[in-house]
């Protein structure tokens, strides 16, 4: 066992880990990203006492489970370009499954006469036979999943991201990435989005498609600079790390005081 070489154990591989951390004395966090089904909130409940748990977003948190904090993810900054200028396109970044709203996506940029690009891993074959493919055309374009260089391009250049989602999401990494860009996110106002989002300042929160075509229209109110800013101050991966050291901090503090 190489458990006694560290001073803890950083679990973020779901709730399968902890299955093993009665096997040891070194303390161990999980961060919990996100939970696939309630069933598995149990598993944890087990382990609520003799281990720690940190949330990615507040709203993403279960009143069954004690945590030690939330940090939300950060991202490296270097890895996307601010521009100020950008194209006339709106974007859809994000799984093509009705959970993201791909389909609300080009309602929105139909009844706003917008191009729309679309970007994206397939994750429901029919959703996309029946739901989107029927709207591709010179305006509304699928172009399939974007690597890194071509992520940065896309974000940066759209007028804004659309993220009409239908689930509770725990964070939303597309949403922090087009704002390092500059880039104003318009979504549904669900699971972390207010988290992420201040209303009117890099984005706006909506509740239907109606709300989407009225944040459009306010667009020119967005300061790009502004977006950016946000995302330095909340979501650059230095603030993840400073954060995630004063948990480790709390967790070692706490364990020598009930030794």
């Amino acid at each position: 066992m190489r458990q006694t070489q560290f001073d803890i154990i950083h679990n973020n591989f779901d709730f399968l880990p902890l299955t093993y951390s009665g096997l040891v004395d070194t303390p161990v966090l999980t961060t919990i990203h996100g939970f696939s089904s309630d069933k598995i909130l149990p598993v944890y409940e087990k382990y609520n006492e003799n281990t720690h748990y940190v949330s990615i977003s507040d709203s993403d948190r279960s009143s069954r489970l004690n945590y030690i904090d939330t940090v939300y993810h950060g991202i490296d900054l270097t890895r996307f370009t601010y521009r100020k200028i950008q194209e006339d396109y709106l974007l859809f970044f994000g799984r093509l499954h009705r959970d993201k709203g791909p389909k609300e996506a080009i309602e929105i940029a139909k009844r706003s006469n917008k191009k729309l690009i679309m970007a994206g891993i397939i994750q429901d074959e029919e959703y996309f036979k029946d739901e989107i493919e029927p709207h591709l055309n010179g305006d509304i374009t699928y172009i399939g999943s974007v690597g890194p260089e071509e992520r940065n391009t896309l974000l940066g250049g759209a007028l804004a991201l659309l993220h009409p989602i239908y689930f509770e999401e725990p964070f939303g990494l597309s949403v922090v990435e087009a704002m390092d860009c500059g880039t104003p996110v318009i979504a549904y106002n669900k699971g972390s989005m207010p988290e992420l989002i201040e209303n009117g300042i890099n984005g706006f929160l909506v509740n239907d498609i109606d709300g989407a075509l009225g944040a459009l229209k306010k667009l020119s109110n967005i300061d790009r600079k502004r977006c950016r800013e946000i995302v330095e101050g909340k979501f650059s991966v230095n603030r993840m790390v400073d954060e995630y050291i004063k948990v480790y901090e709390k967790i070692l503090k706490e364990r020598g005081g009930n030794r």
